[in-house]
């Protein structure tokens, strides 16, 4: 790397005023994926704010929004008189990516303990969780949309749908991805599914193996664990503390692990983000491990204070990292629409494999979404969202303060959907979840998300669902029920 008296020459560094991401978003992506491949290794001076600013033809605060993102994800060291260093902490990945298994054997007969899924109440109701502002969504702009849509030439809205997804909402994924979450892909590198809950089920099929040792988070996600259970995994509990999953515990439980399912930008259900070591160590233990890790972004959009950590999959120069979003928390439920960023090396066999298996997804639901993303009328749903779901969090926990104090303390949260109460004192989680169904409120208890015993004891909160005055009569009549239930 050419020096000079500003810092490291950086050439291939540019950016697109045509491209929908910010021009801080594209500085810092592309400086962060020459950091992680070794381009620019630890201890390379970069350019001053005013040189970076000035070669590439933006502002000074754009400059400086750039280092301030890389610093707070452990990427570069900024000290005042000093200038600004890639982080001698940061550890390059090998740029070559594993090499991909072959399609595998069908799952033989097992036996395995399902867990029930949460069975959603048909219409909005306060303390669900994962289901977004039914009343808050542009119903009439998306008719219109879908409207358009059918008035295209028949052969293309009536013909069987690609097994991949169809290229345009490939393509607007990419963008989508590339401008809101910080993450470069390929359109080749994105499959389209029905929902998360079909990708993690065909995530299984391909890529392990009767048998397998699975890391899942303890608690973790229900759905996810189904599937891997589906395909004859053997699920190894991991616990998860302040900072996310516990590497350390995962490798002494089992340290050839297949692969790492993990939600990190909104622990499942405890809420609190992966810290940014961790997510590293984890990055690296997969490494080790030869395994995969399993990506759940499932609410990634939406965040409430200050710019959250990327996902791991934008860390991951090593190609381990699955990536897995959905429409159904940042649209609605209905729309049965979800994704998979798979690495380069695994393309081939994720294609061969849904092109002979796969049906596809309807083409109305994917048009319709491509257009609704391309539009801009996506990113606009989501700002507006972001500021309601804001103010339903604050009513949330404004309410807890007034109302539940002794009975269960409410965990601020800057992400997702929900939030938990955790019990001050030991009492049966699920008297106390029954006496508020009894009242109309759609709690779970803590416990019914773990494989193995967990120190929480506590209740789901979801505050997405209802508007605020609903929130705040919802939580007088949870304090009327735990005052009731049985300890």
């Amino acid at each position: 790397m050419t020096k000079y008296a500003g810092g490291a020459l950086i050439p291939g560094l540019s950016v697109d005023r045509s491209d929908a991401a910010s021009l801080s978003m594209q500085l810092a992506t592309c400086l962060r994926d020459m950091i992680l491949s070794g381009e620019l290794p630890p201890g390379t001076r970069l350019p001053a704010t005013r040189v970076l600013a000035r070669d590439h033809g933006v502002s000074r605060t754009t400059a400086v929004t750039v280092y301030e993102q890389l610093a707070s994800e452990g990427m570069v060291t900024s000290h005042v008189g000093a200038g600004t260093y890639v982080s001698q902490e940061v550890r390059p990945h090998a740029s070559a990516a594993p090499r991909p298994q072959s399609l595998p054997r069908v799952a033989g007969g097992h036996s395995a303990q399902f867990f029930p899924r949460l069975e959603h109440p048909r219409s909005p109701r306060p303390f669900v969780t994962g289901m977004p502002a039914f009343d808050a969504f542009p119903m009439a702009q998306w008719a219109r949309m879908q409207a358009k849509y059918w008035r295209s030439p028949r052969a293309t809205i009536m013909s069987y749908p690609e097994a991949a997804g169809m290229p345009a909402l490939r393509e607007a994924i990419c963008r989508h991805l590339r401008a809101n979450r910080g993450l470069t892909c390929a359109p080749e590198e994105v499959f389209v599914f029905a929902g998360a809950q079909d990708a993690f089920l065909q995530l299984a099929q391909i890529l392990l193996e009767p048998g397998d040792p699975v890391w899942i988070e303890n608690p973790g996600a229900i759905g996810a664990r189904n599937a891997f259970l589906v395909r004859g995994a053997r699920l190894v509990p991991v616990p998860v503390d302040a900072q996310g999953l516990d590497v350390a515990a995962g490798r002494a439980a089992e340290p050839q692990f297949r692969a790492a399912f993990t939600t990190p930008a909104h622990q499942h259900p405890l809420g609190m983000p992966m810290s940014r070591d961790r997510r590293f160590e984890l990055l690296e233990e997969a490494e080790r491990a030869e395994a995969w890790v399993i990506e759940d972004d499932y609410v990634g959009e939406f965040h409430y204070g200050r710019a959250p950590l990327p996902p791991l999959k934008a860390l991951d120069a090593g190609g381990r990292v699955i990536y897995v979003g959905t429409f159904s928390k940042a649209l609605f439920p209905a729309i049965r629409l979800g994704y998979a960023v798979v690495p380069p090396g695994l393309t081939e066999v994720f294609t061969r494999t849904l092109e002979a298996a796969a049906h596809g997804v309807s083409h109305s639901v994917q048009a319709v979404v491509a257009s609704f993303i391309e539009e801009g009328r996506f990113s606009a749903h989501i700002r507006r969202m972001r500021d309601l779901y804001r103010d339903r969090r604050d009513a949330l926990i404004e309410a807890a303060e007034a109302n539940l104090r002794g009975l269960l303390k409410v965990q601020p949260t800057e992400t997702g959907f929900h939030t938990v109460g955790l019990f001050p004192e030991p009492r049966c989680e699920k008297s106390a979840a029954k006496a508020a169904l009894a009242e109309g409120l759609a709690t779970s208890p803590l416990s019914r998300f773990a494989l193995a015993p967990i120190a929480q004891e506590g209740l789901t909160l979801g505050f997405s669902a209802v508007p605020r005055i609903e929130i705040e009569r919802g939580v007088e009549r949870l304090a009327r029920a735990l005052r009731a239930a049985p300890r």
